[in-house]
């Protein structure tokens, strides 16, 4: 069993689509090992984009990000972070297939619905920004 992280990011939030998210999660097999509603501040976020955070389109991921409040999950199954990849499809929403979550739902590169942790190493780390140990439950 592996882990990744999943941010429902401040689109998903708006159109009301956690819910349907979360059972896309649910019937492919995920279990929700963490959950719960944070406002990311704009230190979290800097950590969270260092790879990014020079780049002058990095204040529009901020204000984006910390526009509302948004629900970090930590998700467990096999092959966790590439199955989550699979299922949201490509970043760019514009390029997902229907039937992904970023296909169904998402409307560009930013506003994708979901963010989720691209390795195996990234999502330890993620999860460890995002989580205290004893918030997680498997």
């Amino acid at each position: 069993m592996s882990k990744t992280l999943i941010i429902l990011k401040p689109d998903c939030m708006e159109k009301r689509l956690a819910g349907s998210v979360l059972d896309r999660f649910d019937r492919a097999g995920f279990d929700v090992i963490g959950c719960k509603m944070i406002r990311l501040s704009p230190e979290l976020l800097r950590a969270h984009y260092a790879h990014v955070a020079s780049k002058p389109f990095y204040p529009e991921i901020e204000e984006f990000m910390h526009s509302r409040p948004v629900i970090v999950l930590a998700l467990s199954g096999d092959n966790a972070v590439a199955r989550v990849r699979d299922l949201l499809g490509p970043t760019d929403s514009r390029k997902a297939a229907k039937g992904t979550i970023r296909g169904d739902f998402g409307t560009d590169m930013m506003k994708n619905v979901v963010h989720a942790s691209d390795s195996d190493e990234n999502a330890q780390l993620e999860l460890a920004r995002f989580f205290q140990p004893n918030e997680l439950f498997g």
